[in-house]
């Protein structure tokens, strides 16, 4: 690849240093991800501007038209506090006719509505948990057609935000209290589903219309307390000494018959097209002892930092993380948004 002038995107409190000396750990696991995009695309010969976005656009309009980079690497995971605005950051891009990594505006606005994603995929048959909408502003009435134990998060926020043990509802007393509970913690509305007991499995995939799957990843709960459902809550995610005393660790999938192998990644690929994602995603299943899949959701631009799943599974399938950028930004520069389809009309 030719040698580009890439502008990062990134949080305006997530710009990351040019080392990591002098940093503490927990400090370094805030912009991990910054850094090491950022540092490997230098290493890679690229010159590199990185610039923090909070809630205005108006430097980032300014930069573009004066330094005219060939390629935004958008790292940015909300905008003026709100996650689902991130899709309008992107969509600036586009009516500035300005190349991006990752996915479009519309792939970001499906996947982040959990809601909308689901109905989606149910429409595609796609099988998904069960689920019910309790928003904010009305009244709490349990589903009926819902089996216990139900599974309750935020409708709109990522990364485990609000996810806990008691996530896990298993009658009416404990579910109207998490549902409260999420309503006032994120602001939000909650989301229950059916509790699906399963492994938890990821699989990520790459491509606009050629679409590439990476190796089945899977999460292990280690040595969770007794009584505890094995799910991803914050601390199991986020929290190192957490997941030191348990065991808990994520890698490559094992003892999969072939079979369940090669439908994930069928159902990966039907998921990333009908949803309408491009760049790279990360799928979420539950699956089942006896081979039964359901899909938890879909991630847009999941997280990127090299010792992360994505790339890790990459480096499974021989990908480098450099050569996992390089495709990153390869796909970027190739989407055909619908600026580029207007030029070639013309």
């Amino acid at each position: 690849m030719k040698k580009l002038r890439i502008l990062v995107t990134v949080h305006e409190s997530l710009i990351p240093p040019d080392s990591l000396e002098g940093h503490a750990d927990r400090e370094i696991d805030e912009w991990r991800t910054e850094f090491d995009v950022v540092s490997n695309l230098k290493s890679l010969g690229h010159e590199v501007r990185c610039i923090g976005l909070l809630d205005s656009l108006t430097e980032l309009r300014a930069t573009i038209q004066e330094w005219q980079p060939h390629v935004v690497f958008n790292l940015l995971e909300e905008f003026d506090g709100i996650a689902k605005h991130d899709q309008h950051v992107v969509a600036f891009l586009e009516l500035l006719r300005q190349p991006y990594t990752g996915c479009n505006p519309r792939g970001l606005m499906l996947s982040r509505d959990k809601v909308l994603s689901k109905q989606l995929l149910a429409y595609h048959r796609i099988p998904t948990p069960q689920f019910a909408l309790f928003r904010r502003s009305k009244r709490v009435q349990l589903p009926s057609k819902l089996r216990y134990p139900l599974f309750v998060k935020s409708a709109t926020d990522d990364a485990s935000l609000a996810i806990a043990q008691a996530s896990v509802c298993a009658d009416a007393t404990s579910l109207k209290e998490r549902i409260q509970f999420v309503h006032e913690q994120t602001q939000s509305d909650a989301l229950v589903e059916e509790y699906v007991e399963g492994r938890e499995i990821y699989v990520g995939v790459l491509g606009n219309d050629r679409l590439s799957v990476l190796p089945v990843w899977e999460m292990s709960f280690g040595t969770l307390p007794e009584g505890q459902a094995p799910i991803a809550t914050r601390k199991v995610k986020w929290d190192r000494r957490y997941q030191k005393r348990h065991g808990i660790s994520t890698g490559a999938a094992e003892h999969l018959p072939e079979a369940v192998l090669a439908e994930l990644g069928r159902m990966s690929k039907r998921i990333y097209r009908a949803l309408h994602l491009t760049g790279y995603a990360r799928m979420d299943f539950r699956l089942r002892a006896d081979g039964t899949m359901f899909v938890l959701e879909a991630n847009a631009n999941p997280n990127l930092a090299a010792e992360e799943d994505l790339a890790r599974s990459a480096r499974a399938a021989g990908m480098s993380y450099e050569d996992l950028l390089g495709r990153i930004l390869s796909l970027g520069l190739g989407y055909q948004a619908a600026w580029r389809q207007s030029e070639a009309a013309e």
